[in-house]
This record gives structure tokens, sequence and C-alpha cells, in this order.
């Protein structure tokens, strides 16, 4: 009977502690972590977009009076393009691209041979549109080194004036050439690029025959123009 009542004691004093203890309040577990989502930078997508740079010209004239000339000139160019890319895995981006500028090229430049004593040539180049294919290498995502080549035209007048400044020839109409260049462009956000470069247009030669020596003998008169410009703009790709 005692050993049974020391027992009973015993369990009832444990469980009058065990009511007296407190619950241990743990703090409540951190929420799983939130990833940004990957921004995506796709090339794949036709684009429209904006320019602007300078420009060089140079003319060279040959024939007239057995000298030649050469006329340099630069102003500003700027414009807009149009064109599509394609990206064919995560290095290579092939397209092709029209880009037409209106420019400020304008030159005159004086003549003091027998035959132009007093005169001038004047020299102005109105616009280029070049039509080019470009392949391109990814550096990185966002960053394109490119290379360019195609077609050309230009509106170019080449004017021959005499000493009071009537004209005596010109050489004027739409000229087709070639054309080569590189460049960079950076996406600096998906849809938005931005992009420099260089290019060489060419436009060949043409001939001209014109009066000279104050109207006692004829001129042939052979004109050579090339443009060079450097350009800066930003596109805007409408993606696949």
């Amino acid at each position: 009977m005692l050993i049974a009542a020391a027992v009973i004691h015993l369990t009832a004093s444990q469980s009058a502690r065990a009511a007296d203890i407190v619950p241990r309040s743990y703090p409540a577990p951190a929420p799983p972590p939130v990833y940004a989502p990957l921004v995506q930078y796709r090339w794949s997508g036709c684009y429209v977009g904006g320019n602007i740079g300078g420009a060089w010209s140079n003319v060279d004239l040959s024939g007239v009076s057995g000298v030649n000339f050469s006329a340099t000139n630069s102003g500003f160019a700027g414009g807009g393009q149009i064109g599509c890319d394609y990206q064919w895995n995560q290095f290579w981006v092939v397209g092709i691209r029209d880009m037409l500028n209106a420019t400020s090229l304008s030159n005159r430049t004086n003549i003091s041979t027998v035959a132009f004593t007093g005169a001038a040539i004047d020299s102005r180049t109105h616009w280029f549109d070049t039509l080019t294919a470009r392949a391109g290498y990814l550096v990185t995502p966002q960053v394109l080194l490119y290379a360019q080549g195609g077609a050309a035209w230009t509106n170019t007048n080449i004017t021959f004036l005499d000493g009071s400044g009537a004209q005596l020839g010109e050489t004027s109409n739409d000229r087709t050439g070639w054309t080569v260049g590189a460049g960079v462009e950076w996406m600096f956000a998906p849809q938005w690029s931005l992009f420099a470069e260089y290019n060489f247009i060419g436009f060949g030669t043409q001939s001209a025959t014109f009066t000279g020596c104050s109207g006692a003998c004829v001129v042939n008169a052979n004109a050579k123009a090339d443009v060079q410009n450097v350009l800066a703009g930003v596109n805007y790709k409408f993606n696949f």
C-alpha cells in the first residue's frame, strides 16, 4: 500500500510540473527565395531606327586639259534605317538593311589651267541610300560585331563654272555604286539597341563634255566620286 501510494504521488507531481512548463516558441520558417526572371536578348526580328553622324566625299577629275583635280568635302549625314536580322545560334547573326541618309556635302575648287582660267568646280552630294547584307558575331549576348556590304545609290552634282560663275557643264543624276563597312551594336534593353559604324561608298566614274578655253575648245572630263561616313544610331526591334 505504501509503495502504491508513493507511485501515485510521484506520477501526480510530474504531471503538475509538465503542466507548468510553457511551450517554447520557434521563429516562422523563412520564405523561399524569389529569383528575378532572366532577361532574354533575342536578335531575330525586324527593326526601324534613326542615325546621325558625319560624311566625307572625294571627287577626282581627269581629262580636263591634261590636268587632274581632286576635291574633298565634309558635312553632316543623318536619316533612318529599316532591316531584319536572324540569330541562328548563340554566336552568329545575319541580316539585311536599307539606310537612307541626307547629307550637307558641298565643295568648290578653283581651277587655274589655260582652259579654265578663273573657273571652278562645284560638287554637291544630296543623299545616299545603301542596301546591305550583314553578318555578325556575338561577343556577349548583348554585343554584336558585324561587317556588311552591298549596293548604294546617290544623287551627286558636279558642276563646271567659268570665271563669271556661269555654268559650262554638269554631271548630275542618280548614281549606282557599292559599299562596305563594319560596326558594333549593343542591345542595352530587350528590343532596343545602339550602334556605331563606318562605311565606304564608291560610285565609279562619269564623263561630261563641255566648252572651255573661253568657248574656243571642247573639253572631255571624267569625274569619280566616293563617300565615307561614320554614324551612330538607335534601333527598335520587333522580335519574331
